[in-house]
């Protein structure tokens, strides 16, 4: 025969009183997170990637962080390469809180869901994950009811990715990890602003730009990253020529402006690595003067 009907698990009610005691334990012993929902910006079709990923808005929302003796995952493994930092973390999100706090203001999200590749950002130890699997089905129908998400994410690796949430702990990471651009101008009429657009006229009608990180005025030394050609071509920024900003300075419109002197790159992804270190080490003690013994071909 069929379940009773006079129980019945569906009770609305029960199940409202269920999450609301699932949100009062997460608001007392979760975390401050923030969720950083990935806007696609150019998706390729064929493999489904998308290389310029761009985070525009974060949301602080609470959230338990399920590992309770450190994160998971292989932790710092030494490999040929370096040391790698391979944690894992799984954070528990109420549903309803999901759905007011981010689904409900951030029209680019599609789906009721956090999605694989979103981010989620921890205050407490500075550490910044991705989201690579999301559990929907655990705890399983509680009195008929699903109220959490699980949230299965990797220490995140930054790729260039622009980050303009207006957090400056998160928008820091791309000031500090991204590819730059150093150029050395004759002067600065007023001075630049971090985080505003400079573009710079080349030959052809192209125009560069690239998005202040770095701005010192005591040796006229700007610092751009996210450079880019508005043709979608490879350029690069030039000596010679001036870079004008994008800021009003004032009322009339004044815009930062200065001539060129010289334009130098900067790809150092910490400032701990020691490959330059390495490689001019190697050039020392590696001998390739030693001709091949059994004859060069090309002397022959």
């Amino acid at each position: 025969m069929a379940t009773n009907q006079y129980f019945s698990q569906k009770v609305q009610s029960e199940q409202g009183l269920y999450e609301d005691i699932v949100i009062e334990s997460l608001k007392m012993y979760g975390q401050d997170i923030y969720y950083l929902p990935r806007d696609i910006v150019n998706e390729d079709k064929i493999f489904g990637d998308d290389v310029p990923s761009r985070f525009n808005s974060s949301y602080k929302i609470e959230m338990y962080i399920e590992n309770t003796e450190g994160f998971d995952g292989e932790g710092d493994l030494f490999t040929k390469f370096g040391v790698e930092i391979r944690d894992q973390a799984t954070f528990i999100v109420a549903r309803r809180r999901w759905t007011q706090t981010v689904n409900r203001y951030d029209n680019d999200i599609s789906g009721d869901r956090p999605r694989e590749g979103d981010l989620v950002y921890l205050p407490l130890s500075n550490s910044m994950f991705q989201v690579m699997a999301v559990e929907h089905e655990q705890p399983f129908y509680q009195i008929s009811n699903l109220a959490t998400y699980k949230l299965r994410c990797e220490l995140f690796e930054y790729n260039d990715e622009d980050f303009d949430t207006n957090v400056d702990a998160i928008d820091g990471i791309e000031r500090s990890y991204a590819y730059e651009y150093d150029l050395v101008l004759d002067s600065a009429g007023g001075g630049f602003t971090i985080g505003e657009t400079v573009n710079q006229s080349l030959s052809g009608g192209v125009t560069m730009s690239g998005e202040v990180s770095k701005w010192n005025d005591s040796d006229n030394t700007l610092s751009l990253i996210h450079i880019g050609g508005d043709d979608g071509n490879y350029h690069e920024f030039v000596s010679g020529r001036v870079v004008v900003g994008t800021t009003d300075l004032d009322l009339s419109g004044t815009k930062a402006n200065a001539l060129v002197n010289s334009v130098s790159e900067d790809n150092q992804i910490s400032q701990n690595e020691q490959n330059t270190d390495f490689s001019t080490i190697g050039a020392d003690f590696l001998d390739f003067s030693e001709g091949n013994p059994f004859g060069d071909p090309e002397n022959n």
